[in-house]
Parts: C-alpha cells; sequence; structure tokens
C-alpha cells in the first residue's frame, strides 16, 4: 500500500461505502480483513456511509479496534427532509466508540443550493455533542461542494456553527484534530 511512489505520504484509505447495495458490507469477512491490512499499514481509514449503513460501521469499528476510523460527511444525513432519526441515534452509537472522529463536511450538498447555516445547524450540534471538538473535524468536500457552494461559503458557514466554542476548541475542528488523526504534526510523518 504505501511501497509506491508517494506511499510514504500516505495517510489514510477511504472506500465508497454509501455505493455498496449491502448495507452490511462492512461486516463481510473480505471487508473486515481489508480494513486490518490497512491497520497493519499504519493507515486510518476514511468511512464514507448513509445513516442506514452506520449500525454495520459500528461493528466494523468494534472489529478493529486499534485502528482510528474517519467517519466522512457525518455519513450524509438527510439534511434536505429536516429529519434528524434515525442518524442521530446511529451516530451516537458510533461515537461512542473511542478510535472514531468525524468530518464536517459534504453538508451543503445534502442540501442542495438553498442550504443555509441554519439548516445545518441541528445536524452539526448533535455531532459536536456526541463526538466533541477533539473528535471532529472541518471540511470542504471540494470539489463536489461546488453543486452548492463556494469552498469560502462552506468555511464561512462551518466556522459559523462552531461560534459557541473557545479557541482551543475551533483549534482541534479546524485543524488539531486532522494533523493528530492524520499523523501530518512536524516529525510524525507516516
Amino acid at each position: 500500500m504505501r511501497t509506491g511512489p508517494g506511499g510514504d505520504r500516505l495517510v489514510a484509505v477511504r472506500h465508497l461505502v454509501q455505493s455498496e447495495p449491502d448495507p452490511d458490507w462492512l461486516m463481510r469477512p473480505d471487508v473486515v480483513a481489508g480494513l486490518r491490512a490497512v491497520r497493519d499499514a499504519g493507515l486510518a481509514y476514511d468511512v464514507l456511509t448513509r445513516p442506514h449503513q452506520l449500525p454495520a460501521a459500528v461493528l466494523a469499528v468494534r472489529a478493529v479496534p486499534d485502528m482510528v476510523f474517519v467517519l466522512d460527511h457525518l455519513s450524509k444525513p438527510d439534511i434536505a427532509s429536516g429529519r434528524l432519526e434515525p442518524w442521530a441515534t446511529h451516530l451516537a452509537a458510533l461515537a461512542a466508540e473511542p478510535n472514531v472522529v468525524a468530518k464536517v463536511s459534504g453538508l451543503v450538498t445534502e442540501v442542495g443550493p438553498r442550504w443555509t447555516v441554519e439548516r445545518l445547524r441541528s445536524y452539526v450540534g448533535i455531532a459536536l455533542e456526541v463526538f466533541g471538538p477533539r473528535r471532529l473535524m472541518a471540511g470542504s468536500d471540494w470539489p463536489v461542494c461546488l453543486l452548492a457552494a463556494s469552498y469560502d461559503e462552506v468555511f464561512d458557514a462551518a466556522s459559523q456553527l462552531c461560534e459557541g466554542l473557545s479557541a482551543t476548541e475551533r483549534d482541534q475542528v479546524f485543524g488539531g484534530t486532522a494533523a493528530r488523526v492524520y499523523r501530518l504534526e512536524a516529525g510524525e510523518r507516516p
């Protein structure tokens, strides 16, 4: 995995689990074996699911407890409909696992061009509650975000959604968590 060109800069692997028709895909024996190979290579695993796949994600995380999992896009909640459940319950179950962090990204595209900061507020608020700032990281989902918002608009929204955090907590969400998880801090390259 890391022996090819640029492999020394590889920090994580991602598979678009969201596209798998089997909601339990993450628990297939061959997938769990692959996750263990990712762990053995010293990499994190970015997991991109839909809410109905979160129960299997919890089981996969428990099957490889010594690897860091990064939940991308908060598992793409149905923000357009305004529904919080069952997403919020499943997200809390995943957040209860200490080897999981989550990426606040990709949310504007779940709403579309009519997104607003207020439409995102409940979802990010739940993520902050269950993960805490030390286990959340902001991301843009660029260039996909351009379907609904500019890069600057996405980060401005994230900044507004984190207004109530202390400076230290904001530093975690806007860099510290990612630096720690992906070992990007000076001297900690994989």
